[in-house]
């Protein structure tokens, strides 16, 4: 499978309802969040956003990120 690869931008407290959009849309396959130095916070595999029960524990992660941080960028990996 191919593989594209986005980035956004986004503030820390829009962090959490942006990769909550990302992972209804369905053909992502992984979400990396970093901070402004490029440096990794969080890394979500897809097969997350499938089961919703089990994305709890990462967006509670993504919460305490979002207030540390004053801007991330989400790298987003879909399958074409």
């Amino acid at each position: 499978a191919k593989f594209t690869r986005e980035e956004f931008n986004v503030k820390g407290q829009e962090l959490v309802d942006r990769v909550g959009q990302l992972l209804h849309e369905g053909n992502v396959t992984r979400l990396i969040v970093k901070d402004e130095a490029g440096k990794t916070l969080l890394e979500i595999p897809a097969t997350v956003g499938v089961i919703g029960a089990v994305v709890a524990p990462w967006l509670a992660a993504l919460g305490v990120i979002a207030a540390l941080v004053a801007n991330c960028r989400i790298v987003v990996e879909r399958r074409e």
